[in-house]
């Protein structure tokens, strides 16, 4: 059976049509947030197979095979790829309705050629046609990056990397995807991790700042940020749940490192206002390097607390949690405008139950120092699928100013997964091409597609600041 997947696919209408591949298929890429690695970029990572390149780090393939009752041996074990792709196969027919199924598609459309289904009966195909690209140098990871039109990529790195392969990249010839990295300050704002104490001694030895203070580290992350700067970094990243922003007490968050240094139980309050001050003093630095600040809101982590002790984070045992307080997110905004202070933001939530509350969030914070300064960011993780993607949008639209939208990111481990980025874009052009379908919009197909460009990438590229 062929695939599904043709020129038109997910585009009902003929404006939606004409958005897309008049104004939308062949804008670059700007993927500025994934979790690719940087040594393999630089290094020029060769695949061994389809199996290493789908499944080696991809936590939502994990999950819906283990939905399938598939063995841990075939999803994270001792399996070999051929073995865990085939399992994999076996599953995909029965995935009808994830956006697994058309990422998947896409992926083998896009990269490989292959039109036909994934499914027991087509295995062995796709994984010699796949390998087959795979093993040669058009498969190896910069050509993937490059064929897929990627202008540049933020990965996402912790204050104490030393950003080496970041630095030898920008000194490469015949590589033009700028690889940028974000400052994601988690281990140290993460106070109740049993780990906190080992991770500032860490910083510490980066930053050379000893730490026994709340000013020690302000010291040594501002440090840091000074050493991204110089790699290139033009944003941050941090990971909230839901976060207490409210709780401002310089005390209580100096006694909480204190604690946390002597291996003592902190209130929830010392918590509260140890983030609190911490994210007030970051953002004000983010400002003054004119990087964009991003929270991703909303997820719980390792709700499955024998997934976490077995394989560690990241292993698909996280789940969206409770909505995040807008009084919370609110008091941090206001605090840095009130000083003036407030950088670009962009709000991600893991609860669509947010999404109205962020889109209207955003709006109270513009002002005229960026247009769009404050965005309500695309949707993420488990939202990133054909009804969350569209319930993102026309949030952003009822609530917003759709035009200034800064777009998709990838949020992914894989150099496979750029396709992303076309699923949205269909979507995008189907959601505005409906509105001119209904009579909506107005049929001006120059002046909204250019409005599709700049969501694409023009936008995005201006917020981050990139020439």
């Amino acid at each position: 059976m062929n695939s599904f997947i043709g020129g038109d696919f997910l585009l009902t209408t003929e404006a939606a049509r004409r958005l897309y591949h008049e104004h939308a298929e062949g804008m670059p890429i700007f993927d500025y947030h994934c979790h690719l690695n940087p040594a393999e970029i630089y290094e020029n990572k060769q695949f061994s197979d389809i199996g290493e390149a789908w499944l080696a780090g991809d936590h939502y393939k994990w999950r819906v095979m283990r939905a399938n009752a598939v063995p841990e041996e075939y999803v994270t074990g001792s399996a070999s790829f051929h073995d865990k792709f085939n399992r994999f196969a076996e599953v995909m027919p029965g995935l009808i309705g994830n956006p697994i199924y058309h990422w998947s598609h896409l992926e083998l459309k896009r990269f490989f050629g292959i039109d036909e289904l994934l499914n027991e009966k087509t295995a062995d195909m796709v994984w010699e046609t796949a390998n087959s690209k795979l093993q040669s140098p058009e498969g190896a990871a910069r050509a993937l990056i490059q064929e897929s039109n990627v202008r540049a990529l933020c990965t996402t790195d912790d204050p104490v990397d030393d950003l080496h392969y970041h630095r030898m990249l920008a000194k490469e010839e015949g590589f033009d995807t700028r690889v940028l990295p974000t400052f994601r300050p988690e281990k140290a704002l993460n106070i109740v991790d049993p780990n906190y104490p080992a991770y500032l001694q860490k910083l510490g030895a980066a930053s050379g700042v000893y730490i026994c203070t709340i000013d020690d580290v302000r010291q040594a992350l501002a440090q840091r940020m000074d050493y991204f700067a110089g790699a290139g970094c033009r944003l941050s990243d941090h990971s909230f749940g839901s976060p207490d922003f409210t709780v401002w007490d310089e005390g209580a968050a100096e006694e909480a490192v204190r604690k946390a240094l002597a291996g003592e139980p902190l209130l929830d309050c010392e918590v509260a206002a140890y983030q609190s001050v911490m994210m007030d003093f970051l953002g004000e630095q983010y400002c003054d390097h004119g990087w964009a600040m991003q929270l991703h809101m909303g997820a719980v982590r390792n709700l499955n607390h024998k997934l976490y002790r077995t394989f560690g984070a990241d292993a698909g045992g996280d789940s969206i949690g409770d909505t995040v307080s807008a009084d919370s997110i609110g008091a941090l905004l206001g605090r840095l405008a009130d000083r003036d202070k407030l950088p670009k933001t962009i709000l991600y939530t893991l609860n669509a139950a947010d999404n109205d509350k962020l889109a209207a969030m955003a709006g109270c914070f513009q002002d005229a120092a960026a247009a769009g300064k404050i965005q309500f960011g695309s949707a993420w993780w488990f939202n990133d699928h054909y009804d969350g993607m569209t319930a993102q949008l026309k949030s952003l639209a009822s609530i917003g100013v759709l035009s200034r939208f800064v777009g998709m990111l990838t949020d992914s481990r894989s150099f496979l997964s750029y396709p992303r980025h076309e699923y949205f874009r269909r979507i995008l052009c189907e959601v505005i091409g409906g509105w001119i379908d209904k009579g909506m919009a107005p049929a001006d197909f120059d002046g909204i597609g250019r409005i599709v460009e700049d969501i694409c990438f023009n936008n995005v590229w201006n917020y981050i600041g990139l020439e």
